[in-house]
């Protein structure tokens, strides 16, 4: 799969230093034609004393939209501040754009929105961004036509000049986002950028980072919305105990869960005669009914299931006017990886 497989302060450039345009010129080291990712980890651990927070991963992220879950104290911080040079690994190798991602040149590449606020208060969102483009290397014109361009992406530019003390959560948010965004980096970071953002900031941000994913920015977020998940992401990885155990879109998630119990709902115009054939079945392990025509089947494993009544529609003559996964969203794979690492302690 194309996340690659787990187990189931020199941030800035010096200020005489251009970035990367959207043109493609330089503002640092690119990748070498061989390079097939904007990441790549490569058996990584991350010691803090005896404290193993994570445990030998090795995954790829390439351009598009990667979802970062998992409970708390799963390490999902550890490798965020691995990817983005603010810790070494202890063990293995952290490669941003063919660079360790700890050194400047790397860092030239990439974009990060924290979950925590780190602003100067007093400072106007304009001139909090105008700032962050300074220091990446702008200077006069460019570095306000940058800002501006910036504000309006994020529909900020008719807000901007208020401190950003007086700034809701979601407008907050909407600063850092483009404060990560004004050296137009191949990697772009977010912690809980949804965090606090009202419904209609939530859809616009969305749409925002999907522009970006489909510009082939390399997009990792961090959430524990994980029905947003479903709509955002391309690719999700799953850490729990600092080990990823798993990584790939849902469907290819789903593909290795062979033994997780799936819930399909089922409309027939003939349910009773359905279900007596079904619950004989080994696949079905529970079955009931849901109003005058419909069926909530638990099955395992569902490849086999679905073949089998395929069967039933179509050499017995059974009527099957609806067909729907009930838990295949990213919560559900989710709890369920959860409760199958607990198992494995």
């Amino acid at each position: 799969m194309s996340q690659g497989s787990g187990h189931v302060s020199d941030a800035l450039p010096s200020a005489g230093t251009r970035p990367r345009r959207a043109d493609g010129a330089s503002g640092g080291a690119r990748p070498g034609p061989e390079a097939t990712s904007v990441v790549n980890l490569q058996q990584v651990s991350k010691f803090f004393g005896p404290v193993i927070a994570l445990n030998d991963v090795t995954l790829q992220l390439q351009p598009g939209m990667t979802g970062l879950v998992g409970p708390n104290g799963a390490g999902k911080s550890t490798l965020i501040r691995l990817l983005t040079g603010q810790l070494r690994p202890s063990l293995g190798r952290v490669q941003v754009c063919g660079c360790d991602a700890w050194r400047a040149v790397a860092k030239r590449h990439i974009g990060y929105c924290a979950d925590a606020d780190a602003f100067y208060e007093e400072m106007s969102g304009r001139a909090f961004v105008r700032l962050i483009a300074r220091l990446h290397g702008l200077r006069g014109r460019p570095a306000r036509q940058r800002s501006e361009q910036l504000l309006e992406q994020v529909n900020m530019a008719h807000r901007a000049d208020r401190p950003i003390a007086s700034y809701s959560k979601g407008m907050r948010q909407r600063i850092k986002l483009a404060q990560a965004l004004v050296h137009d980096p191949d990697l772009l970071v977010l912690d809980e950028p949804l965090n606090g953002v009202d419904p209609i900031g939530r859809l616009e941000i969305l749409e925002q980072l999907r522009n970006l994913a489909a510009k082939g920015k390399a997009v990792l977020v961090s959430t524990h919305i994980l029905d947003e998940m479903d709509k955002l992401a391309d690719r999700i990885l799953f850490l729990c105990r600092g080990r990823l155990i798993a990584a790939g879109s849902l469907a290819q998630v789903r593909t290795m869960l062979a033994d997780h119990p799936l819930r399909v709902a089922i409309s027939s115009s003939q349910p009773r005669a359905l279900a007596a054939r079904l619950v004989r079945h080994p696949t079905v392990l529970g079955l009931r009914f849901e109003g005058e025509t419909g069926l909530i089947a638990r099955v395992r494993p569902p490849h086999e299931f679905f073949r089998m009544l395929a069967e039933l529609a179509s050499e017995d003559g059974f009527e099957i006017n609806r067909l729907r996964v009930l838990d295949a969203s990213t919560e559900a794979v989710f709890d369920y990886l959860m409760e199958t690492a607990r198992h494995m302690r």
